[in-house]
């Protein structure tokens, strides 16, 4: 049987276009922290950096299954920004915040679920429900 390729590229292209279209600018959150990342360190924030990546802010945007990169400015300064698709947290539109944050089964195949249930936060049994926070 074919392993299934991870979720995480595929969901990414797929809301950078959906942005793009809606004429919004897509933005993705980065771990700047997990190795490959090749970032501006002076624009890292707690470990994660905001990258505007519509088509008039980069040039060259390849965003592939693996690695997305592109050559863009930053104080007037040309810069190659490389990172591993594994590492971008999140995609969201400036304008409007709509977006998409990524789970972490998105970045590689699916493991099975557990075989017992993990007790839930009342003390029953039956998986915990994931919990939202608010990246800024």
């Amino acid at each position: 049987m074919l392993k299934a390729p991870p979720k995480r590229p595929y969901l990414l292209r797929a809301m950078h276009q959906w942005i793009t279209d809606s004429g919004h600018t897509p933005h993705v959150i980065v771990d700047a922290e997990r190795s490959g990342s090749e970032v501006p360190r002076a624009y890292v924030q707690e470990g994660k950096i905001v990258l505007n990546l519509s088509y008039t802010a980069t040039q060259r945007l390849k965003i592939d299954n693996d690695v997305v990169e592109f050559d863009t400015r930053f104080s007037g300064v040309v810069q190659h920004v490389r990172f591993p698709v594994s590492t971008v947290l999140g995609i969201y539109a400036r304008e409007t915040g709509e977006g998409m944050m990524f789970a972490e089964q998105d970045a590689g195949p699916e493991t099975p679920p557990p075989s017992t249930p993990a007790p839930t936060e009342e003390g029953g049994s039956g998986p915990k429900r994931p919990q939202l926070r608010v990246v800024k």
